[in-house]
């Protein structure tokens, strides 16, 4: 059978990304869908959220990203309409064969473009699950994706025992996909050597990870650096803690954390910036994403590129990990 296999345009690896291309991604979670879980996400798009008009922020938001050099994409299934919108994009801009696009599977989105859904997704990683939405993605963007990670591989949903799908993305990852997985969860670490270990005819399949760090949750460090030496891609997600590291303030009220409002206000940035500049200073850490949904967020952001956090300042804020995935769990889909 068929499975639809287009060799991505763009060869990846960290090390031969081009002179000057910034460490920076755009993630698309807050913009291919109408709600999201980001603190202050339905205020920031404002009433309009019709596809259309999500379509054209999302462009905007990419044609910014793209003039400020960023040249790396992450989407998923269950990113609402996310891959369809950067498809489109890369098509109609010329830029298919030039970025670097990542997408996930394992969810979908099941929400119907509802901002008051009860369930606005649905975990599923089985190999008919990727079966079905390997095409799905191969047909919205237009072209394989250069990364295609499981999407919040968990060791409870068995997803890295599955011979099936492992032998599916062995296959993938033989045709030139770099194949990997994100992590969620106070577990991100036991999971991620979980992978490392992951054989496939003696081959581990994987290669990729992007997974959350952020100044209230640095516990996945150490495995990501073993990630890192082994080879793989190392992508950090969530660096602001979906809006907890930003002058939205810690669970929405409007409070930055003190260490970071005084680093902020020594460097003369906001918090945000702040928030990604640790991440980009990990020495493990390839790209950090980007998961802006307006343009003011996102020029934000972009300081982060020439910021150099205080050392001492960077461990000052962390959690427990299970009390911030707790808090993580409680935000409301706005």
């Amino acid at each position: 059978m068929s499975h639809g296999f287009v060799r991505p345009p763009v060869p990846f690896s960290p090390a031969t990304l081009p002179p000057g291309i910034p460490r920076l991604g755009l993630g698309l979670a807050a913009l291919g869908r109408p709600a999201y879980i980001n603190l202050g996400h339905g205020a920031a798009l404002g009433p309009g959220k019709s596809v259309e008009e999500l379509r054209g922020r999302t462009w905007a938001m990419l044609d910014q990203a793209w003039e400020a050099g960023l040249r790396y994409f992450d989407a998923a299934r269950s990113y609402g309409r996310a891959e369809e919108f950067l498809g489109g994009w890369l098509c109609a801009r010329g830029h298919t064969g030039t970025a670097v696009v990542a997408s996930k599977w394992g969810y979908t989105y099941v929400a119907d473009w509802r901002t008051d859904a009860d369930t606005h997704e649905v975990k599923d990683h089985t190999l008919a699950t990727l079966e079905r939405q390997w095409p799905e993605t191969l047909t919205s963007l237009g072209r394989a994706p250069t990364l295609y990670l499981i999407h919040s591989a968990t060791l409870d949903t068995g997803v890295l025992g599955n011979a099936g799908v492992l032998a599916r993305l062995a296959e993938l990852a033989a045709g030139g996909v770099r194949v990997g997985l994100s992590t969620s969860g106070p577990r991100q670490a036991d999971t991620l050597r979980r992978a490392l270990e992951a054989r496939v005819d003696g081959i581990c399949p994987f290669s990729a990870v992007q997974a959350t760090w952020n100044l209230l949750e640095p516990s996945a460090a150490a495995a990501l650096a073993e990630a890192h030496a082994a080879g793989w891609t190392v992508v950090v997600k969530e660096g602001v803690a979906n809006g907890r590291l930003t002058a939205h303030g810690l669970s929405g009220a409007g409070d930055v954390p003190p260490a970071l409002a005084a680093e902020a206000a020594r460097l003369g940035v906001t918090p945000d910036a702040v928030a990604l500049a640790a991440a980009l200073a990990q020495p493990w850490a390839d790209l950090v994403l980007s998961g802006a949904a307006t343009p003011e967020h996102l020029r934000d952001n972009l300081r982060a590129l020439n910021l150099r956090p205080e050392p001492g300042f960077l461990t000052k804020l962390a959690e427990v990990p299970e009390t911030y995935w707790r808090s993580r769990s409680a935000l409301s889909w706005t």
